[in-house]
């Protein structure tokens, strides 16, 4: 079996019938079931005013975890960077990088995290969107490098606190947009196949033929972040899966609620039309038995050409969630490796 460097997404989901409080417990205990499992890399997400997600702020989450753990690799997929300042941002992140050195990945996006209002309101009323994300991101590199050119008006201000290493910066993205500003940046670059199924492949290649290296990257480095139910039969899994369809056909109908449970899923009056819309929606899955989401895991790294893989997991328990992490490292041979 080809060797393959696995790693976890966390969108910190709450359940039905727990608190989000309950929600962020089972991150921590999640990151360190994947340490002792091999995974290489911890990511958090950051969303804003949903019922189903708990963690709006991934930044101080990082923190939480990067302690519960010691090897593992812990950052965020990611900083919603249109809503902050970038030096601020360079700041948290060195200071990140001073407390575990080594161990810290700064993921960002362009992406609100919420709805239009919630947007607004992280802006006081006012939302940029992301026409200066390319200046942003610009903006955050040299800062964390210390790299701004002398004759600019900000150069003598420092992000500290300083040293000689600085966190790797990765770009987010589910279209061509962040693939091709990270190969203008030099910078590493991760595709959401678990939000959008279609065309990444060329966006991964494209990202990878256009690539311009830079002092800190001097070669591209492409990851791939993809949904997947793994269980001991595929009967099983299917089960499982009926939480996140349910869950992704609220998100359609703009209900805002937990991650249904589940004994909700199975009970949900299902019209022919919710039916289409779920099995549209699974294309965003790779669901079934250890072997079976292995290999086509592994044919995904294939297609994409990607040098990683990032999973996300949502059931609906935690330990099923939990179970599937454990069923795939097995599979993989992650836990051998480790």
């Amino acid at each position: 079996m080809t060797p393959v460097r696995l790693s976890i997404l966390d969108q910190s989901p709450i359940i039905s019938g727990h608190t989000p409080a309950q929600a962020v417990h089972e991150t921590i205990r999640l990151a360190q079931a994947a340490e002792r499992l091999g995974y290489h890399r911890y990511w958090l997400a950051e969303h804003h005013s949903i019922a189903a997600l708990a963690d709006p702020c991934p930044e101080i989450l990082v923190t939480r975890v990067a302690a519960a753990t010691s090897t593992i690799r812990v950052g965020t997929g990611g900083v919603l960077l249109p809503y902050y300042s970038p030096f601020k941002v360079a700041e948290q992140f060195r200071m990140l990088e001073a407390l575990y050195p080594g161990r810290i990945d700064l993921g960002i996006g362009r992406a609100p995290g919420g709805d239009q209002m919630t947007a607004l309101a992280m802006g006081e009323g006012r939302y940029s969107g992301a026409e200066h994300f390319p200046e942003q991101v610009r903006y955050l590199v040299a800062y964390l490098d210390d790299a701004l050119p002398p004759e600019h008006p900000f150069a003598g201000v420092k992000a500290m606190p300083a040293g000689r290493a600085a966190p790797p910066v990765w770009l987010l993205g589910s279209s061509d947009y962040s693939g091709a500003l990270a190969a203008q940046l030099g910078l590493r670059f991760a595709f959401a196949h678990f939000i959008n199924a279609q065309g990444g492949d060329a966006v991964m290649r494209d990202y990878k033929s256009r690539y311009q290296p830079s002092r800190r990257e001097p070669a591209p480095h492409a990851l791939l972040c993809v949904f997947v139910i793994c269980a001991e039969s595929a009967e099983e899994a299917e089960r499982l899966a009926g939480s996140i369809d349910l869950r992704r056909l609220n998100t359609d109908h703009g209900v805002n609620a937990p991650v249904p449970n589940h004994a909700e899923a199975a009970g949900y009056p299902y019209t022919e039309a919710d039916r289409r819309r779920i099995a549209f929606h699974r294309r965003r899955v790779v669901l079934g038995t250890p072997a079976e989401v292995r290999d086509r895991l592994l044919e995904l790294r294939c297609t994409y050409e990607a040098d990683e893989l990032m999973i996300i997991t949502i059931t609906g328990d935690y330990d099923s969630r939990l179970k599937s992490y454990e069923l795939l490292a097995g599979a993989c041979g992650l836990c051998q490796r480790a």
